[in-house]
């Protein structure tokens, strides 16, 4: 139902928010949150225009939250990378179709309960009851796998 898009800017605003460490780089947004380099940046750039992150250039530089993350809701991401789009008018055009019919009225209330319930859901709300290891954050860690030993042949 949602964009590729959406996920990452998702994963990244979680990831921005469950950071201690001040401002992430693109390459650590990257690799963290196993999203594209290339797209880390096109993401990024669009939650800063949308005033969810702010960036600061430098050797200590990198993307942060521009706001508490209390303040920033899942529709705020949507919204600032791929927003929702409603059904005002009649998908096939059709003229007679002055309201919209039964079908796309009600697929039109299902969209706006699903605004509702992420305007309501601040990016803060995903860590209620989390620590430690717990933490959204702790899901973009994977634990590296070391093959077995080979066995020496020959």
């Amino acid at each position: 139902m949602f964009s590729q898009t959406v996920e990452y800017a998702l994963r990244s605003i979680v990831l921005l928010a469950a950071s201690d460490t001040g401002p992430l780089s693109s390459e650590k947004i990257a690799a963290t949150t196993k999203v594209p380099a290339g797209y880390v940046s096109k993401v990024m750039r669009d939650l800063v225009v949308a005033g969810l992150a702010s960036s600061q250039r430098g050797p200590n530089g990198g993307f942060s939250l521009s706001r508490d993350a209390k303040s920033i809701s899942i529709l705020d991401v949507i919204n600032a990378v791929d927003p929702i789009q409603r059904i005002k008018a009649c998908p096939l055009g059709n003229p007679l179709h002055a309201k919209l019919c039964p079908l796309h009225s009600r697929l039109d209330r299902a969209i706006e309960h699903i605004e509702n319930s992420f305007s309501q859901t601040s990016i803060a709300d995903l860590f209620v009851g989390m620590t430690g290891k717990d933490r959204c954050s702790a899901l973009f860690v994977v634990p590296e796998i070391s093959a077995p030993p080979r066995e020496k042949t020959g």
